[in-house]
């Protein structure tokens, strides 16, 4: 089954009949809604949206994309990510583009608040001091990969105090790259990679679940200083290629003290 069409039973098994006012009838073997179902909330033939589960429909109309994310009950950035597999023909990998000097020096002014900079695959470009206290050691050589050290690092789920989610929003953001950029083979790789080396990984992978979420609380189980808290906020830089900032901000009193007294000082990597 195509990208497509496993995004769109993934998406229609989660709704259930009565949420789109409809009976839900008797001797039911599908969970959430059938092909039929969607067709009708849809306005557009059963065989259409077959046809479009099945990867045949060529390119479906603005329109009709539109309906079929109404039909599912759609958030905004699930639409994305059908517009995105529905397209025949997926935009260029770009190449990749180094952190630029400012960007660093600005990373490096953050002097109580971890900041890193990622690709759209999860890879650690840069970092301050503060950083190296609360996501990793990387100047020791530690895992640069989000997604490789939430899932192939077996310390990860006692540092994360809430790691399922951490995990699964790893996960959805891939996801969602996927579809940005079919044809990237970096990316491919990665995922074939976790997924044959964690069950819980494909697991969340075959959920087709996307995320593109800006702001989170983050609970860390620090192993010197107990229990930290943060607010992590990502920033979108410009450009194609996907960079982005991430931001540990203190939640809690205790967490802001603890980072001020215990950072060495600071330096980009």
């Amino acid at each position: 089954m195509s990208a497509l069409g496993e995004f769109l039973q993934s998406r229609r098994s989660k709704v259930r009949p009565d949420e789109v006012g409809l009976q839900p009838g008797r001797d039911r073997r599908v969970s959430g809604l059938r092909r039929e179902e969607v067709a009708l909330l849809a306005n557009v033939s059963v065989d259409y949206y077959v046809r479009l589960e099945q990867g045949r429909a060529g390119n479906p109309s603005t329109a009709v994309l539109a309906a079929v994310a109404d039909a599912l009950r759609l958030n905004q950035t699930e639409r994305d990510h059908l517009r995105q597999l529905a397209c025949s023909a997926p935009p260029a990998v770009p190449p990749k583009t180094a952190v630029r000097p400012q960007l660093r020096a600005m990373i490096e002014a953050m002097h109580d608040l971890p900041a890193i900079v990622v690709d759209r695959l999860s890879n650690v470009l840069a970092w301050n001091a503060a950083a190296l206290e609360v996501v990793a050691a990387f100047e020791d050589g530690a895992e640069r990969n989000l997604a490789r050290q939430y899932f192939l690092d077996p310390s990860a789920r006692e540092y994360y105090a809430d790691w399922q989610t951490v995990a699964q929003d790893a996960v959805a953001l891939l996801r969602r790259a996927s579809a940005e950029y079919a044809d990237d083979t970096e990316l491919t790789a990665l995922v074939a990679e976790l997924r044959a080396a964690s069950p819980d990984f494909d697991r969340f992978w075959t959920s087709n679940d996307v995320q593109n979420r800006s702001h989170c609380p983050k609970v860390l189980n620090h192993p010197t200083a107990g229990q930290l808290t943060f607010t992590l906020e990502s920033l979108q830089l410009p450009g194609d290629d996907g960079q982005h900032v991430i931001t540990y901000t203190p939640a809690d009193p205790a967490t802001a003290a603890w980072l001020s007294r215990s950072h060495s000082p600071f330096a980009v990597s």
